[in-house]
């Protein structure tokens, strides 16, 4: 099929000098069985209307006349003006040579992305455990890195540390309060502080080694030494998801370096920065905002704003042609913000994408379960993970688009019936492992060989255009940044194997032409539903 859309988009050059974007040429494959619309469609006779300015249908009757593949068995006009391809049987012969013999390459494609990618997610305060809701973040970052390495760029996955400002001064003054509580006094955490009983487990730990010395230490002691065991719990967290960053950067080494210095004079090149109020402001109301923002109080410390202005263009300096940051849905004043910064540093070849993932509940024998960080009450990802497994945690926080809310249902993760997608999908591996097994106790050893794939019939055809369209929905992932569509088309993939089990014998000792031919397919829908298994980072089971 890529050597057809090859011809095609040669046609249409030749023969269509206006057409300015090929991605309008796109030949759509075509894998609904209940809907004739062949095997391959394109709206492009829709398309060139209006450039041509000529109808539709008279558009897609020159096309169907001059365009000529031996591949093609017959093209139709359709509704206003669709175009409807139906291929050979040999074209399917060639398509499922190329899937066998190329293997996860063949889903590679010619994208404009051999650059530097510098991915940006999860990014957690380091005061606390990672919440349930950090899952998500973590997931649709891991899984588009993924994706984009894939098709060839050089992926950075890149953690931010919080380790500066005022929440690092109330993570210290609480969890010296959880020491001198473990060392017997009667004394409260403070009404902003952080209250949940993982400090006062680290309070204990603490004076094992310490004891009553700690009632000397500074308060910087504390807050260093809860603020560095709170990042190993989020790392030891993100290793049981199974992922893992390039970049571990620490905001505070952009206070001890002269990192928002030189940030804060490039922004005053640019005259974007002026003084009032003792203070020094940032005019991003010039770029979109709602207000101006402080860059350095009157007190003459820095701000957030100076921070993000800073590792902004720090990340350009080390090369990166491509900015991806991932954050919650209540960061949407920050992306304003941060669009602000990007255009105010004139940072233009290197674009910024920010994904906003919208909230996440979870639900627990029915009802939500509701948290609070700082009171410490509330699911972790480490206990999602250890209750329903990391397979699971890892798919169902993928299995949504992000900007729709997510419900989490612990009940639907542990079961092992066709409603829990996961197991839908794992289920469809081994089965297809089991197949060959059955054949191999059956009919013995089987050498397959590509020209069995002449027996193929119509029924394997759809399974080869769905393991086809795996194509562009990874160059969806890309362009769109919705690496959710990998867990879409593997439960995709799924469905139409299972539907094809259920209705075609594939083991026949009367016809081991076919059933060669048909080995051959399973083969290849075991291999693509394993590569897209690899891409989310789960196991490909053996048995279930």
């Amino acid at each position: 099929m890529t050597n057809i859309q090859s011809a095609f988009d040669s046609y249409v050059l030749s023969h269509f000098s206006s057409i300015t974007d090929l991605q309008q040429a796109r030949l759509t494959v075509q894998t609904d069985p209940a809907k004739s619309f062949g095997d391959l469609t394109t709206t492009l006779p829709l398309v060139l209307s209006k450039q041509v300015k000529r109808a539709p249908r008279e558009i897609a009757a020159d096309i169907i006349a001059q365009f000529k593949h031996p591949l093609i068995e017959k093209i139709e006009v359709a509704g206003p003006g669709f175009l409807n391809i139906s291929l050979t049987n040999q074209a399917f012969i060639e398509l499922g040579t190329q899937i066998i013999e190329q293997g996860a390459s063949f889903f590679k494609q010619e994208l404009p992305l051999n650059k530097k990618i510098n991915i940006e997610f999860v990014s957690a305060n380091p005061t606390g455990p990672l919440h349930f809701g950090h899952g998500r973040g973590a997931i649709i970052g891991d899984v588009l890195g993924a994706v984009f390495s894939f098709l060839g760029a050089d992926v950075t996955r890149e953690f931010y540390i919080n380790d500066a400002g005022l929440q690092i001064e109330r993570l210290g003054n609480s969890f010296k309060v959880r020491c001198l509580q473990a060392l017997g006094e009667d004394i409260a955490i403070p009404e902003d502080g952080y209250h949940g009983i993982y400090l006062a487990d680290l309070a204990q730990n603490c004076v094992i080694i310490y004891g009553p010395s700690l009632r000397e230490k500074p308060d910087s002691f504390f807050a260093q030494y809860a603020q560095e065991h709170m990042l190993e719990n989020i790392k030891d967290t993100l290793r049981d998801y199974k992922v893992n960053f390039d970049v571990w950067f620490s905001e505070r080494v952009l206070h001890t370096s002269d990192a928002i210095e030189r940030a804060i004079s490039l922004l005053k090149s640019y005259n974007v920065l002026y003084e009032a109020e003792n203070a020094l402001w940032f005019k991003s109301t010039q770029f979109g905002d709602d207000k101006d923002r402080v860059i350095r109080k009157s007190d003459g410390q820095w701000t957030y704003v100076a921070a993000d202005i800073a590792y902004m263009l720090n990340k350009v300096e080390r090369g990166f042609k491509q900015l991806i940051m991932i954050l919650g849905h209540d960061h949407h004043s920050y992306l304003t913000r941060l669009n602000c910064v990007h255009q105010a540093l004139h940072i233009t070849q290197c674009p910024l994408d920010i994904i906003l993932y919208q909230l996440v509940t979870i639900v627990e024998d029915g009802q939500l379960v509701q948290m609070s960080k700082r009171a410490g009450t509330g699911v972790t990802l480490k206990q999602v993970i250890d209750a329903v497994g990391v397979d699971v945690a890892r798919f169902l926080y993928l299995y949504k688009k992000a900007d729709a809310q997510l419900e989490f249902d612990v009940q639907l993760a542990l079961k092992t019936t066709d409603e829990n997608p996961v197991y839908y999908v794992q289920y469809a591996y081994v089965r297809c492992s089991s197949i060959f097994n059955k054949a191999e106790q059956e009919l013995g050893v089987l050498e397959l060989k590509i020209k069995d794939l002449e027996y193929l019939s119509n029924a394997e055809y759809l399974l080869l255009k769905k393991i086809y369209s795996l194509r562009s929905q990874l160059s969806a992932v890309a362009n769109l940044l919705q690496p959710h569509l990998v867990a879409y088309y593997a439960v995709e993939l799924a469905d139409v194997f299972h539907k094809y089990y259920s209705q075609h014998r594939v083991i026949d000792s009367k016809n081991l032409l076919q059933t060669k031919a048909r080995l051959l397919i399973i083969q290849a829908v075991r291999d693509t539903l394993g590569f897209t298994f690899d891409l989310m980072n789960i196991s490909r089971p053996e048995r279930m």
